[in-house]
């Protein structure tokens, strides 16, 4: 694949960042830059998300008959990259890039016509229910349980670690339709209305004192037959392709290349016994040896996404970006609490508010460092953790 940025594409780069010059507010940017989590300020992101439906580029990755852009692989890194280098929110975008596609695959056509359109406007926000208490990695250990009765299914059970979940108002779940045969042909795919009576959201507070995961619980939920994706109790290869975009379908290399930038800089303006950070060699050694990896991981990204562009799925590729992305992710968060030191110790959330009027201790690019190192310990865990990702490299590449 030719990676040279032609003349079109230049000239593409430069209306993203025309767009991004007119749209992204200071408060916008700051919002961005105080994220430590996996998603900004939530009301931040909305009016971002807005901004961007109204440009017509709220989702790069779908085809133009579904209502979205038809970019370029190319096209779709350049404007990844530049959101990212701008300090851009973080959208909160399950439906964008996880239920999405999955709909487009599987749905029927008035699922389509229903959810698509509420997808891009941003009318709709969806969480994840398929992680529960004692199957997380292993799936198909699931036990929320759908029972028929009539035109629903009751269902009752529990997940756990649901990102955004006191956001949303839709959910895409995983539940156990059938007992029978192997554990993965008794699952079926369901979408939840989150005002359903019977739902509770209890909240789970991070290490880092937000609130960004809970704990659903369904409690004789009634749920149309008619939101099931796909068949019933064929909700296990319905499961496996959203996946595929979970793990694969988002960019690592743009964000982390910023990241990675952002880093240098502040390490070639922070002292360390009476010079910049930068002329410490074992930690200049560690920050090149991060920027060797982000680059690869840009490569192999532009090369999944040309795939991905002609029709095909991320496959195995998306269990090596999710594991080489995620722990180059850690590694970069690492260097920056080590580039600041002594001033990652104080706590002090108040301050990562956006629009907040508090005085941070200590510069204040530190003040997102230490939070956003202790969020991106989950990275090597969540969609599947990297042992499970590194058992599918070895079944579907090695044969193994």
């Amino acid at each position: 694949m030719d990676l040279t940025l032609a003349a079109e594409d230049q000239a593409f780069r430069e209306d993203v960042n025309a767009f991004i010059d007119e749209a992204l507010t200071d408060d916008l940017a700051e919002a961005g830059r105080l994220t430590s989590g996996i998603f900004a300020d939530v009301e931040i992101g909305r009016r971002w998300h807005k901004a961007l439906h109204a440009k017509g580029w709220i989702a790069p990755a779908w085809p133009r008959a579904h209502g979205g852009t038809g970019w370029s692989a190319m096209q779709r890194f350049i404007f990844e990259r530049e959101c990212a280098a701008r300090g851009a929110p973080r959208l909160f975008a399950m439906g964008l890039r996880m239920v999405g596609p999955v709909i487009m695959k599987f749905g029927r056509d008035d699922q389509k016509d229903f959810y698509l359109p509420k997808i891009l406007s941003g009318e709709d926000t969806w969480c994840q229910g398929y992680s529960e208490p004692g199957s997380g990695s292993d799936l198909a250990a699931l036990q929320t349980r759908a029972v028929q009765d009539g035109d629903d299914y009751v269902v009752n059970g529990t997940k756990i670690w649901t990102s955004g979940a006191q956001y949303a108002n839709r959910m895409f779940c995983l539940v156990r339709t059938s007992s029978e045969g192997k554990r993965q042909e008794g699952i079926s795919f369901i979408l939840i209305d989150m005002d359903t009576p019977g739902i509770t959201i209890e909240p789970i507070i991070t290490l880092a004192g937000d609130h960004e995961v809970n704990q659903v619980f369904f409690d004789d939920v009634r749920v149309p037959v008619a939101n099931r994706v796909g068949e019933e109790n064929q909700g296990w290869t319905v499961a496996k392709y959203l996946l595929e975009f979970e793990r694969g379908g988002t960019a690592y290399g743009p964000g982390l290349g910023a990241a990675c930038a952002k880093l240098r800089t502040l390490a070639e303006n922070e002292p360390a016994a009476g010079d910049a950070l930068i002329a410490d060699a074992h930690f200049k050694s560690k920050l090149d040896a991060a920027e060797i990896e982000v680059r690869a991981l840009d490569a192999t990204e532009q090369r999944l996404m040309s795939a991905m562009s002609q029709g095909q799925n991320p496959g195995a590729a998306s269990s090596m970006l999710k594991t080489r992305g995620s722990e180059v992710n850690q590694t970069l968060s690492e260097l920056s609490v080590e580039a600041i030191a002594h001033y990652g110790f104080p706590f002090q959330p108040e301050a990562r508010v956006p629009g907040n009027n508090v005085e941070p201790v200590g510069p204040a690019h530190g003040v997102p460092a230490m939070p956003r190192y202790l969020n991106v310990r989950a990275h090597s865990i969540y969609a599947g953790s990297n042992e499970i990702q590194r058992n599918i490299m070895a079944k579907l590449v090695l044969g193994l």
